[in-house]
């Protein structure tokens, strides 16, 4: 089709030649005068223009007829290759993985396919397991194809668990500038080293691009602002880090619990407990509540006074009659710990309620309960029905009927004799 059009070009433009030399040349043809070896040709311009034209034309035919064996060999190759990539491509996503590393291993050889053939037949080497024809694969770029190159490879040495090798082949400085997947890549292998701060820092960088959907970049944001806090060496980097979180963020259990945590570790037990009790205001949670009680940084009445309001606010929580009974037991007063924790108990408090009651009881040298308390723990966490405790003994009861109790601001007992 390509040389008939060709021809049909080819017969307009000697038409239009013919035309516009009859028009120029119908007065005055023209002398052309060609000598050659000794001899000597004249003919009119009209003559000598079609003779050369008639030349052109033949040597254009005689090279098209010559090259068209050429032409037709590469169009056969240009057919196997795009057949070999898209049943490659399509063996890859139905599981045949042996196949489609092969289909496209042959489609590499073809530089203009060559990048995507060459990680769709990594990717089928990894799917049947083989990691060393992965990165065989991978080595047959050599030195083309450097950003492409790098991302497959770093995404092979995370899946590993080689975070050092993924960030070393994504800094290399033929890999730069990295397109998004490779720097969503860098951010993921310098949170799996340890470097969640630098992660952290490209946060910015990684929305501007779009390198992952908000949620992923919102989850990611989450844990590492987590993890950086819990790495901070020193009380002003904990402080560098913590001013560096947006205050949305800050409420976060997760990163308000982290904050905490490190906090205490400096000696800054009011910001601790300052950060807690203003996450939870804005956003609660039984198990940071808690945690808040078990704090170990004293100031007892002054936290049961917090948790009493709480549980005003949240009277079904099941955390915070159990984080009351922390506090109780904490200042040694067991049967305050031990009602509150019952009510904990009735209120769905599950394996931590029980485990509390059982070291209560152990404290108090009622070895019997105490083992009951610890399996019924065992129990809830498994899922299991747990048994109830039996009937106090004599002893108890009358120690108990001699105590009068009276309810403070608290809504602790107050023990009267």
């Amino acid at each position: 089709m390509n040389l008939f059009r060709n021809l049909l070009l080819w017969i307009a433009l000697a038409l239009a030649g013919a035309l516009l030399a009859q028009l120029l040349l119908a007065h005055d043809p023209g002398y052309v005068l060609v000598r050659w070896r000794g001899y000597d040709y004249t003919t009119s311009v009209f003559k000598g223009a079609a003779v050369l034209f008639a030349i052109a034309f033949v040597l254009w035919l005689l090279w098209t007829l010559l090259a068209l064996p050429f032409r037709a060999w590469g169009r056969h190759r240009d057919q196997r290759a795009r057949a070999r990539i898209n049943d490659g491509f399509d063996a890859l996503h139905q599981g045949h993985y042996a196949r489609a590393e092969k289909l496209l291993a042959q489609a590499a050889d073809d530089e203009r396919v060559e990048a995507a053939a060459r990680i769709g037949a990594s990717r089928a080497a990894r799917a049947r397991g083989d990691q060393a024809a992965a990165r065989a694969q991978l080595d047959g770029f050599g030195e083309r194809h450097p950003a492409t190159r790098a991302i497959a490879a770093a995404q092979l040495a995370l899946d590993e668990g080689r975070a050092s090798d993924a960030l070393a082949v994504l800094d290399a400085p033929a890999a730069q500038p990295l397109p998004p997947r490779g720097l969503a890549l860098r951010a993921d292998a310098l949170a799996a080293s340890g470097e969640a701060a630098q992660a952290y820092g490209l946060l910015g960088a990684l929305r501007q691009q779009q390198a992952w959907p908000e949620a992923a970049l919102a989850e990611r944001e989450r844990q590492w602002a987590q993890a950086a806090l819990l790495d901070a060496a020193d009380g002003n980097l904990l402080a560098e880090r913590w001013d560096g979180i947006p205050r949305a963020l800050r409420s976060d259990p997760a990163i308000a619990r982290a904050y905490a945590s490190r906090a205490v570790a400096f000696g800054w037990d009011e910001a601790a407990l300052k950060t807690l009790e203003q996450a939870l205001d804005a956003r609660w949670d039984d198990a940071l509540a808690l945690h808040y009680a078990q704090l170990p940084v004293g100031r007892v009445e002054e936290r049961r006074a917090v948790v009493a309001r709480w549980q005003q606010a949240h009277p079904a929580s099941p955390a915070l009659p159990l984080a009351l009974a922390r506090l109780a037991a904490a200042n040694g007063q067991w049967p305050q710990a031990e009602a509150q924790l019952h009510r904990a108990l009735a209120q769905g408090g599950g394996g931590d309620a029980w485990e509390a009651l059982g070291e209560g009881y152990a404290q108090a040298g009622d070895e019997a309960r105490a083992r009951q308390c610890y399996a019924n723990a065992l129990r809830a966490l498994r899922g299991e029905a747990v048994t109830p405790l039996g009937v106090r003994d004599l002893q108890q009861q009358i120690a108990d009927e001699a105590v009068v109790e009276d309810r403070n601001e608290f809504g602790f007992p107050r023990l009267r004799h």
